[in-house]
């Protein structure tokens, strides 16, 4: 077994890789009703809330066509607008492999689809969340830059031993991240963008915490893995986010090794607080409401 606890080599029919065939002839039409209600569902509450990059992706590579898409037909649009693929691995994959993947701009995508009625939740993410809540952002040049210069980190990471420190970043910027625009805050994460329950809350609810991105601020604070945020980090645009991650890490690991965590629903002095939550929800229990997979 790897460190992260996956088999050292790639489950049967798996390529060396990790990467497998799609398979679209296979799918059944109750999958692909399960894509189209689920996709249905999310457009029609994303405008005004999801930024314009996601849905401007969303217009170019057409993903709502008569089901779930074929990944031979969107790479292609992909490609001429970024240079980035998609390409369906059978689950999770090993944390070298996925940023293997990231750094040659190949996005790891899972090809099933959950069931009827796991619609508002699912553990492992499927292909909904893959590629309607990540794939779109991947059309825009900046933020396509900005996820293979993440891949090169995070090898880096591994050499280093401070994953869990690189892990947060990707956790409050590719899935759970929020942007300042003129017209107020907008999603980009793919977690938030492909559930309902969280499009809403992110935005909407008064218990979170939502404060402005610094870098080794997000580093310092964990995540919950099995609910909503407690904290979403805020960046002014891609470019922004781009410019403040395109550096070298190795000074920032070495003042980490010496810090401690900063706690998940703690606002600092130093912090720019765009909203200061009232913590309601996850004081009363909170609940396993978002389909983020």
């Amino acid at each position: 077994m790897s460190a992260d606890g996956f088999s050292t080599s790639p489950p049967p029919g798996a390529r060396a890789d990790w990467t497998i065939d799609q398979g679209w002839e296979r799918y059944s039409q109750a999958e692909h009703d399960v894509w189209i209600t689920l996709y249905e569902r999310q457009t029609a509450m994303l405008p005004r809330r999801a930024c314009d990059a996601f849905l401007r992706g969303l217009d170019a590579l057409d993903l709502h066509r008569s089901g779930i898409p074929d990944f031979t037909r969107i790479n292609e649009e992909l490609q001429r607008l970024t240079g980035w693929s998609v390409v369906a691995v059978p689950g999770l994959v090993p944390d070298d492999v996925f940023f293997d993947h990231l750094a040659n701009r190949r996005f790891p995508a899972g090809q099933f689809i959950r069931k009827p009625d796991e619609l508002d939740y699912l553990q492992e993410p499927d292909i909904f969340h893959d590629v309607f809540g990540h794939v779109p952002m991947l059309t825009d040049p900046v933020f396509a830059d900005y996820m293979q210069a993440y891949g090169q980190g995070g090898q880096r990471a591994l050499e280093l031993g401070r994953l869990a420190n690189l892990a947060r970043l990707y956790w409050y910027t590719v899935e759970f991240g929020l942007m300042q625009t003129p017209e107020g805050l907008r999603i980009y994460g793919a977690g938030i963008v492909s559930s309902r329950a969280e499009s809403i809350f992110a935005l909407d609810d008064p218990s979170p915490n939502r404060i402005g991105f610094d870098l080794e601020r997000v580093m310092r604070t964990p995540y919950r893995i099995d609910d909503f945020q407690q904290a979403y980090f805020v960046i002014d645009s891609i470019q922004t986010l781009q410019a403040v991650t395109l550096q070298d890490f190795a000074p920032i690991y070495d003042r980490l090794a010496t810090a401690s965590d900063i706690g998940i629903a703690a606002v600092l002095p130093g912090d720019t607080v765009i909203t200061r939550g009232t913590q309601a929800y996850a004081k009363t229990g909170g609940r396993l409401a978002s389909a983020r997979g």
